[in-house]
């Protein structure tokens, strides 16, 4: 896993290992940000981060901040030594804790959010919901959910979404 664009092109990132974790690939992460394209100076918010690979690949492409939302105490120290590589210390907060929490407490207005949870697990919707219902999308902002072709957006969400791409068993939903 590598960073594929912006002022860390090239920088290889320390991935999570193990049959649960599913990093997002160079193509998948290609086909993310030619969609969004511009990231310079926004606010990031990557939940269900893992090893930051998305969020990292956003502070690269110009973000001016990033925060890393992940339970899992393997992902945040990965997070942690990634961030470290690449020399982000100042631009990145890591949160470990469990999505729906962080959302509760959430106040902070972010221009791009990025979720990437678990396949299969009943997660997509109920997470952008709670994005929404929790009004930490700044105006104009969007957000990038990476989720399996299995896992079908609710209908109730579908006026939000923008775009909506399949790459093999991998969807990207982009709404606003």
């Amino acid at each position: 896993m590598r960073v594929i664009a912006g002022q860390k092109k090239g920088h290889k990132l320390i991935s999570l290992t193990g049959a649960k974790t599913r990093p997002t690939t160079d193509y998948v992460k290609e086909a993310i940000f030619s969609i969004i394209y511009d990231c310079q100076d926004m606010k990031v918010l990557d939940l269900y981060s893992g090893s930051g690979g998305l969020g990292f690949e956003a502070l690269s492409r110009g973000a001016s901040s990033l925060e890393l939302v992940d339970r899992s105490e393997k992902a945040v120290k990965i997070a942690m030594k990634n961030m470290n590589k690449l020399q982000y210390e100042d631009r990145v907060k890591i949160h470990k804790q469990r999505v729906e929490a962080f959302l509760k407490i959430a106040t902070e207005k972010y221009d791009l959010i990025l979720l990437d949870p678990p396949y299969n697990q009943n997660l997509i919707n109920a997470t952008i919901k709670a994005v929404f219902q929790s009004d930490i999308l700044a105006d104009g902002g969007t957000i990038v959910a990476e989720h399996s072709l299995q896992e079908k957006i609710r209908e109730e969400l579908s006026s939000r979404i923008i775009k909506q791409k399949r790459y093999g068993d991998t969807v990207i939903t982009i709404l606003q």
